[in-house]
């Protein structure tokens, strides 16, 4: 049974949600660790998910030209990268100005107040 990216659901999983969401949480993480523009996560991302399709195609016979099962690949992958990226920089602001700011959940922080 192939799923929408003309691989399995178990190889979708495996190759794109795990090894190259892994590869994308890493690249959001390191972006924003060295206050890098968010802007900075796209051009690095096109190029994970197109070796993402590559290793679709040379391990599992996954279809290599088919835009479709590309654009979903690099969706989810900047998904992953995007929310990495915000969990860290938040991350980042409270504890590099303690003083000034506190965490507001996950992704933001707050002025501290008086």
């Amino acid at each position: 049974m192939e799923s929408i990216t003309g691989v399995s659901l178990g190889v979708f999983i495996g190759l794109t949600c795990l090894i190259a969401g892994f590869c994308a949480y890493m690249t959001g993480q390191a972006l924003a660790a060295t206050w890098r523009p968010m802007w900075h996560l796209y051009p690095y991302v096109i190029l994970l998910g197109l070796a993402d399709r590559f290793l679709n195609f040379a391990l599992f016979e996954g279809p290599l030209l088919s835009l479709q099962s590309y654009i979903v690949d690099t969706a989810v992958l900047l998904v992953i990268a995007v929310l990495s990226y915000l969990a860290t920089r938040a991350s980042k602001m409270v504890a590099q100005y303690p003083w000034q700011y506190k965490r507001a959940g996950l992704f933001s922080w707050k002025e501290i107040k008086g």
